[in-house]
């Protein structure tokens, strides 16, 4: 009988002694990050809650990509796409398909556990990450004021908050010490052509909002939609005092101060009899809502208000 019980007893430690092996070999769940899990609210309106800090980033449009890099999150970032070439280094990213078109399939082949999209990949990309498990935010401002905040959105997702603060600042200080000089400025008005099929700038757009920030009106600020395409007549009938010229780079053709004087008409025009007719250096400094804008805020100010931003 004593043999018996102590056989029992045995058998008793060792299973004991199995169960606190297997307790101690399973690894216990890796602890949030402070401040995680994270509830933010996108600029399309949606919530979107974030687990457990992101360390796979893709961006679905140029200037998201810049706003990474300028978080300094740029080692996160496994996939852009076609057309963000700036800086430099974004050139060597996966490519993740075009800016409208991404490429699903390859989005979710990269297992991003953040991807930061624009309003037009609400029309159905975004449902279709969700869908297979990925979290997606949306950042596209409205107005150049929004694009700082966006840069603390992203450092608050990624838990990279110091660096994000540090530009965010920077920018928000070059923002107001333009705005501080063209607030009580007569307003310019401005044609600021697209491409040479006229298109410009409407209101309610990110470009409307830094034109009237950098002491401009558009002539188009009333239109009818955002990117309005403008009859020749209409806009000489509006007289222009500055014309800005963003499409003198593009593909449809490069688009010169003298070809739009030898419109028809617009030699009449006072941007063309004042020799107001400038070229932008780089057309992504206005057209891409990242931290660049800044630069093109302050292009524009001096082109616009020479009297207010001397040449440096």
């Amino acid at each position: 009988m004593l043999s018996r019980n102590l056989r029992l007893w045995t058998l008793l430690v060792a299973l004991l002694l199995l169960s606190s092996c297997a307790e101690a070999a399973t690894p216990a769940p890796a602890p949030a990050a402070p401040g995680f899990p994270l509830t933010v609210t996108d600029d399309a309106g949606r919530s979107v809650t974030i687990a457990q800090e992101p360390q796979r980033l893709i961006s679905l449009a140029s200037s998201n990509t810049e706003l990474v890099y300028a978080a300094g999150l740029q080692d996160r970032l496994v996939g852009v796409d076609d057309y963000s070439d700036y800086p430099a280094e974004a050139k060597s990213k996966e490519k993740v398909g075009g800016f409208s078109k991404p490429n699903v399939e390859k989005i979710v082949g990269l297992a991003p556990d953040l991807v930061l999209a624009t309003q037009i990949h609400t029309k159905g990309v975004v449902a279709d990450l969700e869908q297979r498990g990925l979290k997606v935010v949306v950042i596209q401002p409205t107005k150049l004021d929004q694009m700082p905040e966006n840069l603390l959105l992203l450092g608050r997702l990624t838990g990279k908050q110091a660096q994000a603060e540090r530009v965010a600042g920077e920018l928000r200080q070059r923002i107001q010490a333009v705005t501080a000089k063209t607030a009580a400025a007569a307003k310019v008005r401005v044609f600021f052509e697209l491409s040479p099929d006229l298109i410009s700038v409407g209101p309610g757009t990110f470009l409307d909002d830094m034109i009237a920030k950098a002491g401009g009106e558009s002539v188009s600020h009333d239109a009818q939609g955002s990117w309005p395409k403008l009859n020749p007549e209409t806009i000489v009938a509006t007289d222009p005092q500055v014309i800005i010229l963003s499409d003198h780079g593009s593909d449809s053709g490069g688009v010169t101060a003298r070809m739009v004087k030898e419109r028809p008409g617009w030699a009449s025009v006072a941007a063309a009899k004042n020799n107001r007719i400038v070229l932008l250096p780089d057309q992504d400094i206005t057209n891409r809502p990242g931290p660049r804008a800044v630069d093109g805020l302050e292009f524009l100010a001096r082109a616009l208000h020479p009297e207010l931003f001397p040449a440096r």
